[in-house]
């Protein structure tokens, strides 16, 4: 029994009752103004009156579902009245109701069907509203000995004390009507208001867009960690080995100026991550080549190079992946085979930008083509439309050669 009233009464005990309760309740405002406009509607008599509140908005509904910002409104309406719990951002989105304005001719369709339903359902719950704590009341009246008659209500002529009985009747009715009419208008409105497939799309695109960002600035932050901590570590042991105070303040020199790169490197992928800031740094670009190319120089390794076209002229995406791309393979040289002497040769012209760094073969080569650098290396240049390949010449050195295609860029 105790496990049936707290069912009964549980309801009661919840703000979202109320609040869905409100929301059926607004939903005759319409019909109401409506009823001041057109002339006569109050001075009907019974149910006449919720009739004419019913039907005379009905033309204005139609006309407003047609207006995009109308379904954002109505959809912003039901998930603070309809949905139970927190309202923040988060808990919105997961309501399963759009606040997004219509979009297609489509959601005003949906949009139209929802303001009808909520005309349909809301007045005869505002009816019951006002009408059954009336009755209520005349049922107290009559218990009491009284006659009644309230408009909109039969009289009650013969009064007697058993009318007593019937007064939480009309009140429990009520309850159970809006409960249930509060449940219905939820669930109506996921269906009705909820995101279309378009939106759904778009959800579902922005956030592959997130996962494939995330991924990318976790490449970047191999590439740029990664290089950094293979020049420090190559130029402390090259120092220790050295014993010339002059190579050690060289070292020093350069473990400072690459580690600088990586901290403004690892801000700038950390300022990303945090929604709040628009515009993160400025990412570095082929541009600044020669920076990769003097830290390889100072970590021992003979560098020759080769650059050639308009470099600062190339598009945006190309010259920042190409940076990463030639900075991932002067790491693999530096990690795998040592200060050893190294080729690069950036060329650039109207069709494509070509990237190559080669080096000799180390002693003992670590399975270096099948690592995370160069598989992310690959993939850059595969996003980009071009491609990237890594392995052993037939000249018996490494060799890492990427063609990016410049004129769909342009």
């Amino acid at each position: 029994m105790s496990f049936s009233l707290s069912t009964v009464f549980r309801p009661l005990t919840r703000a979202v009752t109320y609040t869905r309760w409100l929301h059926q309740l607004i939903a005759s405002v319409a019909g109401t103004l409506a009823g001041f406009v057109h002339g006569g509607t109050f001075r009907s008599t019974g149910m006449e009156v919720w009739l004419w509140i019913a039907v005379l908005p009905v033309p204005v509904l139609l006309a407003a579902a047609l207006i995009p910002a109308v379904r954002r409104v109505e959809g912003l309406q039901a998930q603070l009245l309809l949905t139970p719990g927190p309202h923040g951002p988060e808990e919105r989105a997961g309501t399963g109701i759009s606040t997004t304005p219509s979009l297609s001719w489509r959601d005003r369709g949906r949009t139209a069907g929802w303001l009808l339903l909520r005309l349909a359902v809301g007045v005869p719950v505002s009816a019951l509203t006002v009408q059954l704590p009336v009755l209520s009341f005349a049922f107290l009246q009559a218990a009491a000995g009284h006659r009644t008659h309230f408009r909109g209500l039969p009289a009650i002529d013969a009064p007697h004390g058993w009318y007593a009985l019937l007064v939480p009747l009309p009140l429990v009715v009520l309850l159970v009507v809006a409960v249930s009419a509060g449940s219905l208008m939820a669930a109506a409105a996921r269906l009705l208001l909820g995101p279309s497939a378009a939106e759904r799309l778009a959800v579902l695109e922005a956030r592959t867009e997130r996962i494939l960002e995330h991924n990318r600035l976790a490449q970047e932050l191999h590439d740029s960690i990664g290089h950094a901590l293979t020049v420090t570590v190559l130029q402390a042991g090259a120092a220790r080995a050295a014993g010339s105070p002059e190579f050690t303040d060289r070292a020093l020199a350069a473990v400072e100026e690459t580690g600088r790169q990586a901290l403004t490197d690892l801000e700038r992928a950390l300022r990303l991550l945090r929604e709040d800031v628009p515009h993160p740094a400025a990412r570095p670009v082929l541009a600044d080549a020669e920076r990769l190319l003097e830290s390889a120089r100072a970590a021992g390794s003979t560098v020759r190079a080769e650059l050639s076209g308009p470099l600062a002229a190339l598009p945006g995406p190309v010259s920042r992946e190409g940076y990463r791309m030639v900075q991932e393979a002067l790491t693999n040289v530096l990690r795998h085979a040592g200060p050893v002497p190294v080729s690069v040769r950036i060329a650039a012209d109207a069709d494509a930008l070509e990237l190559e760094v080669r080096n000799p073969m180390p002693a003992s080569p670590a399975p270096a083509a099948v690592g995370r650098g160069l598989r992310g290396l690959r993939e850059r240049a595969v996003l980009l439309g071009g491609k990237a390949v890594a392995g052993p010449d037939e000249d018996g050195e490494w060799r890492v050669h990427a063609r990016l295609p410049l004129a769909r860029l342009r």
